[in-house]
């Protein structure tokens, strides 16, 4: 295989692992090493795994029928579907472009202080930053479309696998305790809940429904194209288990860290630096950027697929019906979508109530893979919709069902530690 035409394969895989990945999934893999060691590096692999297998059920449906999943709900559970996930886009948009923002702006308040480093001068830098980032994400996908956003998240990619996969190996991880954690399945006394979210949170939530609007810009239609999109999801998964690897080795090679999300990443790097010396005042910076290009990937990532699915749901408000056609990125829903979800959430980053907005995020975010999971046992349940040679399989089966109960678990602790937080 040519490279060339092995990258144009592996293109909306790679989009997908970038938009996955935000300060939030650093954070939590890199905290969960620095708690549980290298002992909980197989649940990174698990978690990626388990996101394959939902984005492959996904990308089935759509190859099968020449439907969106989201025309697929609509019609086989009827409109209330549609405006139920409209109601819960527009909340999910708010929260989320508020947090990517927010985790931006503090990243690269790191990276290049405008007002000075007090706590006051980051606060401000944080607002200033993150609506400069989310402006220039818009200008972006409207200059160049889905082929100029393509090409700026390859960088990004690029950036943010080298840094962090550098930077791990730099720490000199036991080579025989890396192997044992990532062959030999262990959860370490009172490790459960940090190494279900961890499984949880590599690979995204809602992004993944937008892998199919990516295919159908590269020209994927048909059920002929699903081994090409096997191949690329599944290089995609394994830069995110990649990278999620790197981050808990990062982690576990520090010791206690405070904080969280980008703050917490933040942390991370002054104390590789303290631990390192000469050399850790390198890997500091080399981190801050990979993480700064893993986070604006996140949010460039969002800015540019989100719409889409707003512009989906209008297209069935409107029509009534499936139309199963590539959504035009210059249609004024797709543009109205655009501009709400990078202007409206900016309230976030000066809001007096943020902490709650995160709270919400967080939550929502875990409702919605335990309900995919069950969209995907459905509908790609019954050979009357998608038929028999793309009906789920029985390890398919299987392993959307211990999906379902996994994040379904992962959805409860998230739900009970962000609004039920345990006393100090």
């Amino acid at each position: 295989m040519k490279l060339p035409r092995a990258i144009h394969i592996i293109g909306p895989g790679m989009l997908v692992a970038a938009t996955g990945v935000g300060a939030g999934d650093l954070a939590t893999a890199s905290f969960t090493g620095a708690e549980l060691g290298l002992a909980i590096l197989w649940a990174v692999v698990v978690g990626a795994f388990l996101k394959f297998v939902l984005n492959e059920g996904l990308t089935r449906w759509q190859l099968a029928t020449g439907t969106t999943l989201v025309e697929g709900c609509v019609a086989h559970f009827g409109r209330w579907a549609q405006w139920l996930f409209l109601a819960y886009l527009v909340l999910w948009s708010f929260f989320v472009g508020a947090a990517l923002m927010s985790a931006v702006g503090v990243t690269s308040h790191a990276i290049m202080p405008l007002s000075g480093n007090g706590p006051d001068a980051a606060r401000t830098d944080k607002v200033i930053y993150g609506i400069a980032h989310s402006l220039l994400a818009v200008v972006l996908v409207k200059l160049g479309g889905y082929r100029l956003f393509a090409r700026v998240m390859s960088v990004c990619i690029g950036i943010m696998f080298v840094t962090g996969v550098a930077t791990a190996v730099a720490v000199r991880p036991p080579l025989g305790e890396f192997v044992r954690g990532l062959c030999v399945p262990t959860i370490p006394s009172g490790g459960v809940p940090w190494t279900v979210a961890l499984m949880g949170g590599v690979g995204g939530t809602v992004t993944i429904l937008c892998y199919g609007y990516w295919i159908r810009e590269e020209g994927r239609m048909g059920a002929d194209d699903l081994k090409t999109c096997r191949l690329d999801l599944a290089a995609g998964y394994v830069a995110t288990a990649i990278f999620g690897l790197a981050m808990v080795v990062i982690g576990s090679s520090l010791g206690p860290i405070e904080g969280g999300g980008a703050t917490l990443v933040v942390k991370i790097a002054e104390q590789l630096e303290a631990m390192l010396g000469n050399s850790g005042f390198v890997l500091k910076w080399a981190f801050l950027i990979g993480a700064w290009a893993a986070v604006f990937s996140s949010l460039l990532g969002v800015w540019q697929s989100i719409p889409y699915l707003f512009a989906d749901l209008w297209q069935l408000m409107r029509s009534g019906q499936q139309l199963g056609t590539r959504i035009n990125t210059r249609s004024r829903p797709y543009q109205s979508y655009l501009y709400g979800i990078a202007l409206v959430p900016m309230i976030g980053l000066v809001g007096v109530g943020f902490q709650t907005m995160q709270k919400v995020y967080a939550v929502a975010g875990a409702l919605f893979i335990p309900m995919l999971a069950v969209v995907l046992l459905v509908l790609n349940g019954r050979s009357q919709w998608v038929g028999q040679r793309h009906k789920n399989s029985l390890v398919t089966l299987l392993v959307l069902v211990g999906a379902l109960l996994l994040f379904v678990f992962v959805g409860a602790i998230e739900v009970r530690e962000r609004l039920f937080p345990p006393a100090p």
